[in-house]
């Protein structure tokens, strides 16, 4: 067993991290690993797309016990919605992009195309955002 494997279930022994974040930890190490190499020729195999954005969140400053946020967003809400924009009248999205910038929020919504969201969605997966403080944590990620 590797040291990062051990040092990983140690944590979780200890109640440091969730058996959740352990899966995906031991993931991330046997990826970083130089694995078997395919035969000469084979065709290498295709990763799996992410299917959720998931967003965590555990704070341990409440006095009644620690908040728990678990939040699994599935991509293809994502997919359908840059499609919905498409039935929406322009003169609809001009006012919705005002409302957007006025809130500071200067988003284009013309601009949202279904080629766009899957080449943002295919880099996600290659992305985690931890966000630690004294008193919480938050991450989000694609799985």
């Amino acid at each position: 067993m590797s040291e990062q494997r051990r040092q990983i279930l140690n944590m979780l022994s200890e109640g440091k991290i969730t058996a959740d974040e352990a899966e995906r930890l031991i993931d991330a190490v046997e990826r970083d690993q130089p694995g078997p190499q395919p035969p000469a020729g084979a065709a290498p195999r295709p990763k799996g797309r992410p299917k959720y954005l998931r967003v965590l969140v555990s704070s341990d400053d409440d006095p009644e016990g620690p908040t728990r946020i678990n939040v699994q967003v599935p991509l293809q809400l994502l997919r359908a919605g840059v499609r919905l924009t498409t039935l929406v009248p322009p003169q609809a999205l001009t006012k919705a992009n005002a409302e957007l910038s006025r809130s500071g929020m200067p988003i284009d919504l013309t601009e949202l195309k279904p080629q766009h969201l899957e080449e943002l969605i295919d880099h996600l997966d290659e992305v985690t955002i931890d966000v630690d403080d004294p008193t919480s944590k938050v991450k989000i990620f694609c799985e």
